[in-house]
């Protein structure tokens, strides 16, 4: 089977819909359509559900809403849950902020209402809000060590203590904690979410986070190769050049 007849198939297993020729710009339709489904889709050992996951977290950080909506739609078509495609997004907060957030929580939004899926979704934190800091701090520490609080001891003391005690409550606590997804898919979408932005000073420690919890190299390499049709080379190369010292 070539990449045409593969592209077809993927096409219409994601998107449910028959694979047609765009009538204003063919010629590139059919490259974007040829690559990412004919050939990127065959790129590694990343299921469909994990593949529409950073599909869908790397179209929330560029800000790319009409894909966005697309692949929303995608994700649920391959068994994403609701609840897992939500925590991608959750996730993406402390990364890229949260007006950025809330425009992709909107488009997710809109596509459950158009398939009659009631809003809210069920809550997915489940401890008091004044054990925040403890519950990130757990899990913080256990990947990253003090390794933030140490960096930025140079701050007057109110900003050297502001900025980890954020961090912990924010990123881990508020995020990390959440239900419907496992530690394993959140670092690996972290880990693409730094990619988008180009946070290469960043890269580094989270893949090793990455493998700490179970992801290896190899699904690492799979995830960037997923993400390259969206990025473009320069970020990606970025990105395999940040990560290169693990793999020697």
């Amino acid at each position: 089977m070539n990449r045409i007849e593969r592209s077809r198939i993927k096409y219409e297993q994601l998107f449910q819909t028959e694979q047609k020729k765009d009538l204003h710009d063919p010629e590139l339709m059919a490259q974007l359509q040829r690559l990412i489904f004919g050939e990127v889709f065959e790129i590694g050992e990343l299921s469909d559900q994990q593949r529409e996951l950073i599909t869908c977290t790397v179209l929330a950080v560029l800000q790319t809403l009409p894909q966005l909506k697309a692949h929303v739609g995608a994700a649920l078509n391959v068994g994403v849950t609701p609840l897992e495609l939500r925590e991608a997004f959750y996730q993406c907060a402390p990364f890229i902020g949260y007006p950025r957030t809330l425009n992709a929580i909107g488009v997710f939004n809109e596509v459950l209402q158009e398939r009659h899926i009631d809003l809210p979704l069920e809550d997915q934190c489940d401890f008091d809000d004044s054990e925040r800091y403890e519950r990130g701090l757990a899990i913080q520490k256990e990947l990253y060590g003090d390794e933030i609080k140490e960096r930025y001891q140079y701050l007057p003391d109110e900003f050297a203590q502001v900025l980890p005690r954020f961090l912990t409550e924010w990123c881990f606590g508020d995020c990390y904690t959440r239900q419907a997804m496992d530690i394993q898919t959140r670092e690996l979408l972290i880990f693409c979410i730094l990619t988008a932005l180009n946070a290469s000073g960043q890269l580094y420690a989270h893949a090793l986070g990455n493998v700490k919890v179970g992801n290896s190299l190899e699904i690492l390499y799979a995830a960037l190769v997923q993400c390259l049709p969206y990025l473009g080379f320069p970020c990606i190369f970025n990105a395999f050049n940040a990560i290169k010292e693990l793999a020697q």
